[in-house]
């Protein structure tokens, strides 16, 4: 796809402050991190501004009025969107994208991880081994801020990020494409070095808590473990990651 590529976002987050000028940001095509509105508030233009983030699965959060206070002194009209660090990318032209160019899919997708060190370490290692893009849900994950930003070492600027709504469509819309995908868990029998990471490939990866949802391994095509050499209780999620990636790499430069 010609002319494809991440377009350079503020330094530092920033807001956008009124129902007119979120609506007017949103059909630019502006990179929205998220909506805040005010508890309870209605109106014609505050329900344009619902549709227009479902179209482009934008989060909506409600906040009381003294959040929204605390934030700016100029009249927000109970609504205030909070512009995105990185551009958000469809998955469908992330894929083509790739494949277009002649590369194998290689992408992380990221359930319930909310440290936002550890996604910036996540995409400083995703970079590092070749893969293309992360996929993130629209809830339930760390704030791609500017903590997040630094983690990753300007890694967030040079990788695709993908916000979809339903990480499971996400997941069938992979599969229509050819793209296997991989989870882990501490108990499979499978191990990593077992898993063919050199065809069309996306590691899901969970949160350290409660790791990855039911639904998602049970929608996996292999589960395997990273072998450790103690009983320890498990590697953080983002060494985890850049193991895995690392395998990946390995596997596609044809090391021994």
């Amino acid at each position: 796809m010609e002319g494809f590529h991440k377009q350079k976002q503020p330094a530092s987050s920033s807001v956008i402050i009124g129902r007119q000028p979120v609506i007017e940001a949103i059909k630019s095509g502006r990179s929205i991190d998220k909506i805040l509105f005010q508890k309870n508030i209605s109106g014609e233009s505050i329900g344009e501004i619902r549709k227009l983030a479902k179209e482009k699965n934008i989060p909506i959060q409600q906040v009381p009025q003294e959040k929204l206070h605390s934030m700016t002194r100029a009249s927000h009209q109970g609504c205030i969107a909070i512009v995105a660090l990185v551009d958000y990318l469809d998955l469908q032209q992330v894929i083509d994208h790739v494949v277009s160019k002649g590369e194998i899919p290689l992408f992380v997708m990221l359930d319930g991880i909310t440290d936002v060190r550890n996604i910036g370490a996540i995409a400083r290692s995703a970079v590092c081994c070749g893969a293309q893009a992360i996929v993130i849900p629209d809830k339930g994950v760390g704030a791609l801020n500017e903590e997040a930003m630094k983690s990753s070492a300007g890694a967030l600027e040079k990788i695709q990020v993908c916000r979809v709504n339903s990480l499971l469509k996400a997941i069938d819309d992979l599969h229509w494409n050819g793209i296997k995908v991989f989870t882990s868990a501490m108990d499979a029998e499978k191990k990593v070095f077992e898993v063919e990471f050199t065809e069309p490939s996306c590691v899901v990866m969970g949160g350290e808590e409660k790791g990855v949802q039911p639904y998602l391994l049970k929608a996996a095509d292999a589960i395997f473990s990273i072998p450790m050499a103690g009983t320890f209780d498990s590697f953080n999620v983002s060494v985890a990651t850049g193991i895995i990636l690392y395998e990946a790499m390995k596997q596609r430069m044809h090391y021994p």
